[in-house]
């Protein structure tokens, strides 16, 4: 029986961890970073990923830039090769794709007479490829069957939570509800082949349901994100078309991981919670519910710590099986305070705001 461990990880690699200036941010900012000596966050990303070494990664919050699969290979030469920490570790299989963050939307989303970034793109974002994702595998990657769902437009979700004013008007003019896509980045069904056993590794990152108004656009946005997984596990989801025209869910039997930056909680944060409930409770779906003792300490009197994964404190990244799998132990990479390695996670500056997780899983 072959064991591998599956990991997803915010790292924070975006323009603004090394611009602060929002006028000069682009994804060209982090090839830039790569290729300076003593990049003290990178550092820390890659010795994380390198002390835990999973054998299949999603990175979220690693720019999408003018030339990807160049960009990951100078992180993967001169970070998680390098010597020094922890052992080296590379991987031979990569998949990335362009999202939806920091993609000019054609009309003026936000009133304000002009369309411009952040706030007028198919996903918040200061530049084309802000928050892209990247899976890193060691087992081949069936790319000619990945299903992306970047394009799917919101509207023709089933019962679409549309977001409406306290007045009960909509919150967009009906021009622009018919061209909005569901993805604040995307959605990948990203088919890897272990042995003769294919696992469908379904990934993204749901906008944060946060920073809007009463009409709740985002927290409605990151809920039907959300569902779109519930609908594709569960065989519910003969509405939605990926970016090539197919429609469908996921094939009935076929195994799966859930993982990303979900960005939800069912029992903490502003988010809506039936969207990640059902996920979490689908009879598809294998809950490892990972803790750490980092996190326990950090908020010794919140019964919920254990589970966080966000420095903020709350339960916001994932790897969830599918329950036809055969699921080991799993965790959380956030050290008790008197573990040396406790200095790799002390903040968004030092490597991320979000915490590592990972979950075994026996084929």
């Amino acid at each position: 029986m072959t064991s591998i461990r599956i990991a997803t990880f915010n790292v924070s690699m975006e323009g603004r961890n090394y611009q602060s200036d929002t006028r000069l941010l682009s994804a060209e900012l982090l090839p830039q970073a790569l290729a300076k000596t003593g990049q003290p966050q990178i550092q820390s990303i890659a010795r994380i990923i390198r002390h835990v070494r999973p054998d299949i990664i999603l990175l979220n919050e690693f720019d999408y830039t003018r030339e990807p699969y160049k960009t990951i290979e100078q992180f993967q030469r001169l970070f998680l090769q390098s010597e020094g920490g922890e052992e080296p570790l590379y991987y031979p299989y990569v998949y990335t794709a362009p999202v939806n963050t920091g993609e000019l939307f054609p009309g003026d989303l936000d009133g304000d007479g002009k369309i411009r970034h952040p706030n007028d793109t198919y996903g918040f974002g200061y530049y084309p490829g802000q928050y892209g994702m990247v899976l890193l595998s060691r087992y081949p990657i069936d790319t000619s069957q990945v299903r992306r769902f970047q394009t799917f437009k919101w509207k023709d979700m089933p019962g679409a939570l549309k977001p409406v004013l306290p007045s009960g008007k909509s919150y967009y003019p009906p021009e622009y509800w018919e061209l909005l896509r569901l993805s604040s980045k995307s959605h990948w069904d990203i088919p890897v082949r272990v042995g003769e056993k294919t696992l469908h590794l379904l990934a993204s990152h749901p906008t944060p349901p946060v920073f809007d108004g009463p009409e709740d656009r985002n927290g409605r946005r990151n809920h039907d994100e959300i569902r779109l997984w519930v609908d594709y596990i569960s065989g519910r989801a003969d509405y939605l078309y990926d970016d090539t025209g197919r429609y469908g869910s996921l094939a009935e039997g076929a195994s799966f991981v859930v993982l990303g930056d979900l960005n939800a909680s069912t029992v903490e944060g502003d988010g809506r919670r039936d969207a990640i409930a059902a996920l979490l409770e689908s009879p598809a779906v294998t809950d490892p519910a990972p803790t750490s003792v980092g996190a326990r300490e950090m908020r010794p009197d919140n019964p919920h710590a254990p589970w966080h994964t966000a420095a903020w404190g709350m339960r916001a990244d994932y790897v969830l099986p599918s329950s036809d799998l055969v699921v080991g132990e799993a965790g959380v990479f956030w050290p008790a305070q008197e573990d040396p390695l406790a200095d790799l996670v002390k903040g968004r500056a030092t490597s991320s705001d979000h915490r590592l997780v990972w979950v075994d899983i026996a084929l």
